[in-house]
């Protein structure tokens, strides 16, 4: 049986809480270090940091030989080109990926959404609604937890408990995470967050320096670009191996591309 593309969404309404990061590295890896088809749909407009984010590598591609040669051996050795990167409106992002798979050689295993951090916004909800599923990121921190948790019970209580689109289910999960912190610490919000219906995710993502190195003239090592997977020495302890592993487990999208039957 073919299966669907699926839909998939990195959301908050608090800035800073790595979203955009999120929605980059998870492709990137899944479309060239898994051989998924991928596609990116930025509609965080109108800053659009990804759309930004894949100009600004391609013409470091295109002027600079180091990566240029990059480039060629990536392209050599896995025969795939780096995904799409599409600006749109909110209120468009639905259709424009549709065009992009009736337009694709071949299905597309998951397209990620690059949300605005704003539910004021009709658009916005509509294609929230149209997500599979939805990846929230949290921290510890109080004034940014009480935001998040008000959003994602909005949209557990609006949208997923009261089956308005095809969200199937939306997770929380820990960025930022102060070694220093204690455990005990998470679990009591865990539990918190529990008795609201939401579920947390067991992947935690340190906060680290590396999820901000992107490409660069320097030609120093890359953990964030939309061409070039995360760099491995980089990648260890990043904990982004663990939770694109974990959403393909909730996903049932198996790291082949593939869902499982």
């Amino acid at each position: 049986m073919k299966k669907e593309t699926l839909f998939v969404a990195f959301s908050t309404q608090k800035g800073g809480m790595g979203k955009t990061a999120m929605t980059v590295l998870a492709a990137s890896y899944l479309h060239y270090a898994k051989g998924c088809h991928v596609a990116v749909i930025d509609c965080d407009f109108p800053q659009q940091s990804i759309v930004k984010e894949r100009k600004r590598d391609n013409e470091l591609v295109i002027n600079d030989m180091y990566f240029k040669r990059a480039a060629y051996e990536q392209f050599r050795s896995l025969g795939i080109k780096t995904y799409p990167v599409k600006g749109s409106l909110p209120e468009n992002a639905v259709e424009e990926a549709q065009t992009l798979m009736e337009n694709s050689e071949k299905p597309f295993d998951v397209i990620f959404f690059d949300l605005p951090g704003t539910l004021n916004s009709e658009g916005v909800l509509k294609t929230l609604a149209s997500m599979d599923y939805i990846f929230t990121p949290i921290s510890a921190d109080r004034f940014v937890l009480e935001s998040t948790l008000q959003y994602a019970t909005l949209i557990n209580d609006n949208l997923i408990s009261v089956g308005k689109g095809r969200i199937k289910a939306l997770y929380l999960f820990w960025n930022m995470v102060d070694g220093r912190e204690k455990t005990p610490l998470y679990r009591v919000y865990e539990s918190a967050i529990g008795e609201l219906g939401l579920s947390v995710m067991k992947t935690m993502l340190p906060n680290s320096i590396r999820f901000r190195k992107e490409m660069s003239a320097e030609h120093g090592t890359i953990f964030r670009s939309t061409v070039f997977p995360a760099d491995k020495s980089l990648l260890k302890g990043s904990g982004i191996e663990k939770l694109v592993s974990e959403i393909c487990q909730i996903t049932a999208l198996n790291s082949d591309g593939k869902e499982n039957e």
